[in-house]
């Protein structure tokens, strides 16, 4: 049992980074479905990475230089993955009238106005928040890196029990993408989150999950709106959209 959930979380770590398992880790469709339960685990393990590359740069550089590093790292472990899907969403549902117009656009490779747009404010404001948080205590930004990388992919995969998954067509080529997830699924998930909060105070953990569970409802609310449901696309974007309120969320609690 241990070594087959092993194998699931690196076909986690595998479809959500850059980072290299073991040729030999057996992958299925169904499989990739079990492996939403870890994606909140596999946001701490990119987490942990950003923190260590931050806390290095930041022995060398200001702290904006050292937050810049830190969020290049995470695109480079990423490569980029959901900041692809939040661009993706905002072309899709800024151009788009229709959802199957609108899901042509997000399938569409190339970055438009509404989603260059999205991408440059989210970034901004990703960096903004943390080198103001570094500014503080640089701890508090090991800490958000840490915490909101995992939180926030716990949101993203927490959607795809409530909301229908959409595509195209049958016949539409899709990346892989987990859309089934099981109420032991769901529960691993909690149970991951609930563990980042213990680590934090009582006030500041109260306060995103709050923010996180209003950031959940909108975003799922958004996309049954636009689409009738959710996309993979649509799930890089809510993890975008709670990464940065959570550190926003942060950042006010830290500056009160």
């Amino acid at each position: 049992m241990m070594k087959q959930q092993w194998q699931i979380f690196l076909v986690a770590l595998a479809f959500f980074t850059r980072i290299p398992i073991p040729a030999d880790t057996p992958y299925s469709p169904d499989r990739l479905n079990q492996a939403n339960r870890y994606f909140a685990l596999v946001g701490i393990v990119v987490g942990l990475i950003s923190a260590v590359a931050f806390w290095l740069a930041h022995c060398l550089f200001p702290a904006p230089i050292a937050v810049l590093i830190a969020m290049a790292t995470s695109l480079l472990v990423t490569g980029a993955f959901h900041e692809d899907g939040l661009a993706d969403v905002f072309d899709g549902f800024g151009g788009g009238w229709e959802p199957a117009q609108k899901l042509d656009i997000m399938k569409d490779s190339r970055l438009g106005t509404y989603g260059a747009a999205a991408l440059f404010v989210a970034l901004a404001m990703k960096w903004a928040s943390l080198t103001a948080l570094a500014d503080v205590n640089p701890m508090y930004t090991v800490i958000a890196l840490i915490s909101l990388h995992g939180l926030s992919r716990a949101v993203a995969a927490s959607l795809i029990v409530s909301y229908p998954y959409v595509r195209l067509d049958e016949q539409s080529k899709v990346k892989p993408l987990a859309n089934q997830q099981s109420p032991q699924d769901l529960w691993v998930l909690i149970f991951t989150s609930l563990i980042i909060l213990l680590f934090l105070p009582l006030s500041v953990a109260v306060a995103l999950t709050v923010v996180l569970l209003l950031v959940r409802t909108l975003c799922g609310r958004w996309f049954q709106r636009q689409l009738g449901g959710y996309t993979g696309d649509c799930l890089g974007a809510a993890q975008q959209i709670a990464e940065l309120c959570g550190y926003l969320v942060l950042l006010t609690m830290v500056a009160h």
